[in-house]
């Protein structure tokens, strides 16, 4: 995606060599921001830098309404005329300097993606830029510490009040980001559902305090050992409920993997999904396994049954692909998860990583025999 806007990358492992240098387009590609939602935040920092953008509106996982209307009225308190036009948002600023001006922004929902927008635009504006209601999540903060890293004048950030004071240009700078909170939320599971311990790092601890928690009323004991590290002790799994949040709340993003550790919980559970209305998909693909769930509205019903069976199923967004890999971790036979394009907008080599902890797990093409036999019997 950055690369079909004029910016030249050049990767080595895990390290990213990134030149922004000559931006050679100002809109981006709608068959690439169409599958990745975060593709979308380019519109802030094109706008402040280009003074004009062109930017589809975003796609990526149907888990319910994302709209993008808080991005648009912050860049628009900023000094920005913004028209979508046939799915595409248009987006310039107003006024012969080309620069994007100070505001005072109220967000009416805390979002991550809002913030981030706002507060990359910001970096470059003139004036300060005040975001209340901002999200607090770890993300946010990482993204602070990166464009300060860059010369921005930020504080706030990980607080619900963020403060820019706008800076002519930034500078280049090398930065290490944070490790993926989700991602270890995941595997951490993985060794619960699966009766196994396993250990974690690099993490950060207390951006997972509210996984913790839940995973210790479930039973498991876990371990923080120093600043960087996390082990699992696995229990025997006791029934708790979840009501998702924004951060520091339960996050959205483990509520799948968590029913799917749920199914084989002693006693029953609750699951209420307050973020995203349409992000319980997954429960009719857990249910094809065994799971004993019932769905009303926004909540979710989970009683927990002694095993889960092997079944062919389909992943219907990111986090249930997630979800439904570690059911199949548990399942007493052979699961196939098919939809990983999901999975892999989130998770880099989910199945390599889980087969050095000894998982049975591998990736198979879905035209292959073994496969089409299996399906077709179940």
């Amino acid at each position: 995606f950055l690369a079909a806007i004029g910016v030249k990358l050049n990767r080595k492992g895990d390290v990213i060599d990134i030149n922004a240098q000559d931006i050679g387009q100002d809109q981006a590609p709608y068959e690439l921001v169409s599958q990745l939602r975060a593709s979308f935040f380019v519109i802030g920092p094109l706008l402040a830098r280009l003074g004009m953008t062109r930017v589809p509106l975003p796609g990526g996982c149907a888990i319910g309404a994302r709209p993008v209307d808080l991005h648009v009225r912050g860049l628009q308190a900023m000094g920005a005329d913004v028209r979508i036009e046939h799915g595409v948002v248009h987006a310039c600023v107003r006024g012969s300097r080309k620069r994007l001006q100070g505001a005072k922004i109220y967000l009416d929902y805390p979002s991550v993606g809002a913030t981030e927008t706002i507060m990359m635009a910001a970096t470059l504006a003139e004036g300060e830029t005040i975001i209340e209601n901002a999200a607090q999540e770890p993300e946010i903060a990482d993204l602070a510490n990166f464009c300060r890293s860059m010369g921005a004048k930020i504080k706030g950030a990980g607080t619900n009040k963020i403060v820019v004071s706008g800076v002519e240009k930034l500078h280049s700078t090398d930065y290490c980001v944070i490790p993926d909170r989700i991602e270890a939320g995941t595997l951490l599971i993985a060794g619960a559902i699966t009766n196994s311990e396993i250990t974690l790092n690099p993490v950060v601890p207390e951006d997972l305090a509210s996984v913790i928690a839940k995973l210790r009323e479930m039973g498991p004991q876990v371990v923080i050992e120093g600043t960087d590290r996390i082990r699992l002790i696995p229990a025997p799994l006791r029934a708790t409920d979840i009501k998702t949040m924004p951060f520091p709340g339960f996050p959205t993003d483990m509520q799948a993997q968590f029913m799917a550790l749920l199914t084989l919980s002693e006693g029953s559970s609750m699951v209420t999904e307050t973020v995203f209305e349409n992000r319980l998909r997954h429960v009719a693909e857990l249910q094809r396994m065994g799971a004993d769930i019932r769905v009303k509205g926004n909540i979710a019903l989970v009683k927990g049954v002694p095993f889960l069976s092997g079944a062919p199923v389909m992943a219907t967004d990111l986090r249930a692909s997630a979800a439904l890999v570690l059911a199949g971790l548990a399942a007493q036979g052979t699961t196939i998860v098919q939809g990983l394009h999901h999975l892999d907008r989130g998770y880099d080599n989910l199945e390599g990583k889980l087969r050095k902890l000894g998982a049975n797990i591998r990736r198979v093409n879905v035209m292959d025999e073994e496969v089409k036999e299996y399906s077709s019997v179940n």
